[in-house]
């Protein structure tokens, strides 16, 4: 199948699934944000992992809608914490409505998304579950991380790896392990499919980074929004590693401040530029592709089918997806 039909099939469950009902101000919320425009990475390789497995899409709808409403429970959570204005392209749920109601709505997708892991029976339930579980809680100690990061500078690269491995990359890997249980893959299949997930997911944050700051503005976020919110990301760790004295000191000015300008951003860009942080987060990004292929290697499925997933990890990082 192609990704664009993986996608409509997601779709279509998506749309039977999820209906607005009483209470309104608790269900229209959560319509809204599934509804808003989005790649449906997470469920797209849910299904993928479960047909690459030899198993029929079908049986893993539940289990990637689960996840997507798992993804979008923590979006909107996190677009709270962060005062963020907008989410692809459009209002987030608490400006929308409000912060309570986002809370609320937010809560129940996390509730529904784990009803949905019961029409799983027996042993693949308790696997399913095991796996939410314990992702949907380093999802939230990526979250706690990412939190603590801002209110200090004692951050270092390794530490904002760790950060966004839990915050994006562990929901990444569930994503495709949930296919692979699903299809009864075997341990071994299913732990290299989690790897290649991980690594390819550590890789997409670092280009969402990049693209934050670097790209043509068409992703549905506020233009520099990390630099504007002061958010601690790769590009400033590294600058602020590699950067002389006097541009250390300059750094962390404009990063103690909440000034929206376009002079602060223009000159945050220009020493960004000045110690090569771009050409350095490209490397790293290349390195975490190039992790995740590996993974690829030890799979037990035809080369046709491993094809599939190094064409997705290339496709994905060049944003052609």
């Amino acid at each position: 199948m192609r990704l664009e039909d993986y996608k409509q099939v997601f779709l279509n469950h998506l749309s039977e699934k999820i209906q607005v009902k009483e209470p309104k101000n608790l269900y229209e919320p959560i319509l809204y944000i599934l509804n808003l425009k989005g790649k449906r990475l997470r469920p797209i390789l849910a299904l993928m992992s479960c047909n690459l497995f030899g198993a029929n899409v079908t049986k893993a709808l539940d289990a990637a809608l689960a996840i997507e409403m798992f993804h979008n429970f923590s979006l909107i959570h996190d677009d709270i914490m962060d005062a963020a204005p907008l989410r692809r392209g459009r209002a987030t749920v608490h400006e929308k409505w409000t912060v309570n109601t986002g809370i609320l709505s937010g809560d129940a997708l996390l509730v529904w998304a784990k009803q949905l892991l019961e029409s799983y029976d027996g042993e693949q339930y308790k696997s399913l579950n095991t796996l939410f579980t314990k992702t949907a809680l380093e999802v939230c100690e990526g979250q706690q991380y990412d939190f603590d990061f801002e209110t200090t500078f004692e951050v270092n690269v390794d530490q904002y790896i760790k950060m966004i491995r839990l915050k994006t990359a562990v929901l990444v890997a569930a994503s495709l392990k949930f296919g692979a249980i699903i299809a009864s893959a075997s341990q071994k299949d299913s732990d290299h499919i989690y790897a290649y997930g991980l690594n390819l997911g550590i890789a997409f944050q670092l280009q969402d980074d990049y693209l934050d700051v670097y790209g043509d503005g068409d992703f549905g976020k506020q233009k520099a929004g990390d630099i504007i919110k002061n958010k601690k990301t790769f590009l400033f760790l590294k600058a602020l590693e590699l950067a002389k004295k006097h541009d250390k000191v300059l750094l962390l000015k404009l990063y103690s401040t909440k000034e929206d300008s376009d002079v602060k951003i223009n000159t945050v860009i220009k020493l960004f530029n000045s110690y090569k942080i771009p050409e350095l987060i490209e490397i790293e990004i290349q390195k975490y592709t190039v992790k995740a292929i590996q993974q690829i290697n030890n799979l037990s499925i035809i080369e046709s089918r491993k094809k599939v997933l190094e064409n997705f990890a290339k496709e994905l990082m060049e944003r052609k997806i």
